[in-house]
């Protein structure tokens, strides 16, 4: 698979993308909205007859339009998170230190945050970029359900990103499988992974939504964050905005 380098593309225009909605301009992500653009309007005008909405989009998981339009992917307010996931294992990491400084009034721990997603290599990396898809795309689903010729649609947006015919056939059988938080924290290789787990479903939900409020619970209770970990993230996440 080539899933670490969907994943640093994901992250590039995440970062791209929140730029150039701070500075008001079109930036590197603009590529990403017209192609959220364009699948919004096959699936809401004469594609599937759904007429899904933007939100109903991205809960498909398709990975490139996770970064697409900020104002698009508004419900109740929230937007999707980029500098969350442009920055996702040092923040992961920075929220873990302070969490424990906060507790114990010391920023010293043996985690040193040297398996951040940023500075793994090899397979080390593919492992996590999995991971980390995974939690992005069971987080956008967790409201809701995505039709066949929906997923068809956005599956062809993962493969018009790079991915090769083994990391396409993952994504396919991951938009099928059942939302599992337990199953999905399992596959977390370290107290990192966790976290960097977490953040990114922190960065794709709308908490304010009571089923993706409801998945973030589970997810953070299964990865065995701790209230305090968990707290941390969802502030981090919310001030890289």
């Amino acid at each position: 698979m080539n899933a670490s380098q969907i994943f640093q593309q994901v992250m590039k225009q995440a970062g791209g993308q929140g730029r150039s909605q701070d500075s008001g301009q079109s930036g590197s992500g603009s590529g990403v909205k017209d192609m959220v653009d364009g699948l919004s309007r096959q699936l809401s005008g004469g594609g599937s007859g759904s007429g899904v909405d933007m939100k109903s989009l991205l809960g498909g998981g398709a990975l490139g339009a996770l970064l697409g339009s900020k104002g698009g992917r508004k419900m109740g307010g929230k937007a999707l998170k980029y500098g969350a996931i442009a920055g996702v294992g040092a923040l992961a990491w920075k929220a873990w230190k302070s969490s424990q400084q906060s507790s114990s009034g010391d920023e010293n721990g043996e985690d040193d945050g040297a398996d951040r997603v940023e500075v793994l290599d090899g397979d080390g990396q593919e492992r996590r970029s999995l991971e980390l898809l995974k939690a992005m795309i069971m987080a956008a689903r967790a409201d809701g359900h995505i039709d066949e010729d929906e997923q068809a649609l956005i599956s062809g947006q993962i493969e018009g990103m790079g991915a090769d015919e083994e990391l396409s056939r993952w994504v396919e059988q991951t938009l099928k499988e059942p939302l599992d938080a337990k199953a999905l924290a399992s596959e977390a290789d370290s107290p990192q992974a966790a976290r960097e787990m977490y953040l990114v479903s922190v960065a794709v939900v709308d908490e304010q939504n009571p089923m993706e409020r409801a998945w973030l619970d589970q997810l953070g209770s299964a990865l065995e964050l701790g209230d305090d970990v968990a707290a941390e993230l969802e502030r981090q996440a919310q001030q890289a905005g």
